[in-house]
């Protein structure tokens, strides 16, 4: 009996109407749209508008679109695994809230925090469920309504995140195809230079930290873009040798959207050319979790079947890893 894969079978995504440009952050803080350009690459980013709406109101969407690409029913899936910064409540998780919204009725689910890299310890999670036999399909759902922690006066993180959610399914394979490596890392060492510094158990909501502003995102930005250009690419390129891939080898690069630098820095890493490279920064900015199931729903239709793509990722935590995986249907 071959080995079984987990393979990504269907992808779909989901980003909100409103469009937050560079020029509209003029008027909000202290910044302008050729600063923002330069440092980020970003142009404009999505914003999900309306009372009462939270991350999982964007994976409805993207989780249908899903489904009905893919022909199958809710109640068909055994597994969802959210990855989000910004769940919809600390609990209820926000994959059973989702699960009741698209009447999945037979799946289990938890949520998954690794901040930015959580998409890529999602997908490598439910890869595991899939390789043991344990379950037929697994979905993967990175999402994150970031407007909902970002202090709009702080032009250290207002320029950089958006909202939006990407989703993939996960279903075995016999041919070879779908996941195939994975390396993924943490440091907590890193936590206070990336993170929210109250809301938690150890800081509880209080009138002195909302007033303190500590129930935002918080980054000291040049700390954490060092450790992310030098993480991002090493472990991108680290998959790459373990693998025996050369960059000719490697169809796509598929890159947490945190920085066009970043992206940059890791593409030139690995040796691999700027047009193998997925980047719709300048379109969503920082989406967290969304990023790279986003860039994987936008280049679904230039997917081929038995392509090498190599998913690479920095977040919070520090978290950093990658993952490498063969495509396994032609669009």
């Amino acid at each position: 009996m071959s080995k079984i894969h987990a393979a990504i079978t269907a992808v779909n995504g989901y980003v909100p109407d409103y469009v937050l440009t560079n020029k509209e952050l003029e008027t909000i803080v202290d910044t302008n749209d050729e600063w923002i350009t330069t440092r980020t690459g970003i142009k404009e980013r999505r914003i999900l508008k309306g009372e009462g709406l939270g991350t999982s109101d964007m994976a409805v969407p993207a989780v249908n679109g899903l489904l009905k690409k893919r022909g199958i029913d809710a109640k068909e899936i055994d597994l969802i695994i959210f990855c989000t910064t910004t769940p919809d409540f600390t609990f209820p998780a926000t994959a059973n809230v989702l699960a009741d919204k698209i009447g999945a009725v037979n799946a289990w689910g938890y949520d998954l925090q690794a901040a930015c890299s959580g998409f890529v310890f999602g997908l490598t999670t439910g890869a595991q469920f899939i390789e043991s036999g344990k379950h037929k399909k697994v979905l993967v759902v990175g999402g994150d309504k970031m407007s909902s922690i970002i202090n709009y006066q702080d032009r250290a993180t207002c320029i950089i995140f958006g909202d939006g959610c990407g989703c993939a399914l996960l279903e075995p394979n016999e041919e070879g195809l779908g996941v195939q490596d994975s390396i993924l890392r943490s440091d907590g060492s890193g936590g206070k230079y990336l993170g929210m510094k109250a809301g938690g158990s150890v800081k509880p909501a209080t009138h002195e930290t909302i007033d303190a502003n500590e129930h935002f995102a918080y980054q000291e930005g040049q700390t954490v873009f060092k450790f992310a250009v030098t993480n991002m690419a090493d472990v991108a390129a680290e998959i790459m040798e373990r693998n025996t891939l050369s960059a000719d080898d490697v169809a796509w690069l598929v890159p947490h959207q945190a920085n066009k630098r970043i992206i940059d820095a890791t593409a030139s890493r690995m040796g691999v050319s700027s047009d193998k490279v997925m980047v719709n920064i300048e379109r969503y900015g920082n989406t967290t979790n969304g990023t790279i199931p986003l860039c994987l729903w936008e280049w679904e239709k230039q997917l081929k079947k038995g392509d090498n793509i190599i998913l690479a990722a920095f977040g919070g935590g520090f978290t950093w890893g990658s993952v490498y995986l063969k495509w396994a249907y032609n669009s």
